[in-house]
């Protein structure tokens, strides 16, 4: 056979083999694009749904969502009817386990404290409160004033120690809803988030002694180590400095000088002449 026919039949052959291998690609790649892709079902809330709130059928619809569904995602409404929302959940946003309290656990308070923690009720006035601007979801330190009780029997020294830090207030008074606002508000009590251990110091220094909160920024996570401040320190900037006392304890005696002088001036001229005390006179 002629070489260049052969040439030109093993070029054309490879040509229609890539081309095949395109057209192929091509029409799959179509073919699985018009395939429908699986959907699912789930629960979502049919409105806003407050921190706290029972839900109830009104609050349900459910949505059909592209591929598998979220972990945790509720397929029936019937199971999430009656539970407390532990966490604000938005109009759509289908409804997880993660985000309900347990079955009969109801609404409030109650079912948003996590697992291993306490709310622990705190009383609080003005100062204490930081002026009404501890709210729902704020952090704040917790400082304790008063006299410790190693002190001496005569001693009456105020002292104040950060008792705990970076801790986060669940509820002000009876609303566990934070301000959109941030307005401050008044209130008697807060609840704040803390472990059973902090909870015994707080029921224990609430009880004894002065508590104050101190707003914190929620960013600011880290714990800082705080010496407790005494009322000394805080005067100790004015206090006299301490008179400059000799190893012995008496005064270093001056040495007595043996001469006199006599300041003589005649007209711009002034001249210094220095005598010796006659004998016996030091």
């Amino acid at each position: 056979m002629n070489r260049r026919l052969l040439t030109i039949l093993v070029v054309a052959l490879l040509v229609a083999s890539g081309c095949t291998w395109i057209v192929i690609h091509l029409v799959g790649a179509r073919v699985a694009a018009s395939k429908p892709m699986a959907t699912v079902r789930v629960v979502a809330a049919a409105k806003d749904i407050a921190l706290g709130t029972v839900l109830t059928a009104s609050d349900l619809t459910t949505i059909q969502i592209a591929g598998a569904a979220p972990q945790g995602a509720i397929l029936k409404a019937s199971d999430a009817v009656g539970r407390g929302a532990v966490s604000d959940i938005y109009q759509g946003e289908p409804v997880l386990e993660s985000r309900l309290a347990g079955p009969g656990a109801g609404g409030g308070l109650a079912p948003t404290i996590p697992k291993g923690m306490r709310a622990c009720a705190v009383r609080v006035d003005d100062v204490v409160g930081v002026a009404g601007f501890v709210i729902p979801g704020t952090r704040v330190d917790v400082l304790a004033s008063g006299t410790p009780p190693n002190a001496p029997g005569n001693s009456n020294e105020q002292q104040t120690q950060t008792l705990l830090q970076d801790i986060q207030v669940l509820s002000a008074g009876t609303d566990i809803q934070k301000d959109a606002t941030g307005k401050p508000k008044q209130v008697q009590v807060v609840n704040l988030l803390v472990t059973p251990e902090q909870a015994e110091m707080l029921s224990l220094a609430a009880n004894s002694l002065k508590i104050q909160l101190v707003l914190r920024n929620p960013l600011d996570t880290e714990t800082a180590k705080v010496p407790p401040a005494a009322m000394n320190q805080i005067f100790a900037s004015g206090a006299p400095a301490p008179a400059a006392h000799h190893a012995s304890g008496r005064r270093r005696p001056q040495p007595v000088s043996n001469t006199y002088s006599v300041v003589v001036s005649n007209g711009a001229t002034t001249t210094e002449q220095k005598f010796a005390l006659p004998e016996g006179q030091h």
